[in-house]
């Protein structure tokens, strides 16, 4: 696929889910993509086929994290991803809103060793790789309540989990989990700090969803009811 085809494909789907994206934009996306398949040959960074940017890897990697951009608390928040693997939502997330500070952090090595690569390849700053799994954060005070957002794709939802997760976030801070077609959005045993706020339909065709979570600050009302 050439860079033209590729190009007006990528703002074909943005307008169809109502986005509009700059021809700069547009352009870090494609390297970032070629980047990723190009590695994805030789590491496991992702199980989506690439070749010839089919719809759902062109959609679940590029564009989710694009509209997910768009509920961020402000252009300058601070991100922590969890399990960041092959780059996405995090690296689509950093290129569309450029004053984020970003943390990826992912256990293996040879994924992280692609993560350096696409934060240099795409002169991304304000970008930290931490090569960890996210319980052997928990024991940096510095991160400690730091995160306006953490973003959770590919990671099991459990309310174990959730807990562990909401260490990192700041009072009124939020958790997006990107999560597929099946299971509910969180644990039915969801409780305080943590409370749903807001469930929202990605794509039609895949049945994905960005499910909000809330850290509520101390002292403020949680509020009640389940997502429907």
């Amino acid at each position: 696929m050439t860079t033209r085809e590729f190009n007006d494909r990528l703002r074909r789907k943005a307008r169809k889910v109502g986005l509009t994206i700059s021809p700069e934009l547009v352009e870090g996306l494609e390297a970032y993509y070629r980047l990723l398949e190009l590695w994805n040959e030789k590491i496991n960074l992702t199980a989506l086929p690439l070749r010839d940017a089919p719809d759902e890897a062109m959609e679940r990697l590029l564009i989710e994290p694009l509209l997910a951009a768009r509920f961020l608390p402000a252009p300058d928040c601070r991100v922590l991803d969890i399990g960041s693997g092959g780059g996405s939502p995090a690296i689509p997330m950093k290129l569309a809103v450029p004053g984020i500070q970003m943390w990826m952090v992912e256990a293996k090595t040879r994924k992280c060793a692609f993560l350096r690569e696409a934060i240099r390849q795409l002169a991304l700053y304000d970008t930290v790789v931490e090569t960890a799994r996210y319980e052997e954060l928990l024991t940096r005070p510095d991160l400690h309540e730091a995160m306006d957002v953490l973003t959770v794709r590919a990671v099991r939802v459990e309310l174990r989990v959730l807990m562990g997760l909401q260490a990192f976030a700041r009072p009124g801070g939020y958790i997006f989990l990107f999560r597929g077609r099946t299971g509910p959005d969180v644990p039915a045993t969801l409780t305080p700090p943590l409370a749903w706020q807001a469930t929202h339909r990605l794509f039609d065709s895949f049945d994905n969803r960005l499910v909000i979570i809330r850290k509520v600050a101390f002292g403020a009302g949680v509020p009640r009811g389940t997502p429907v």
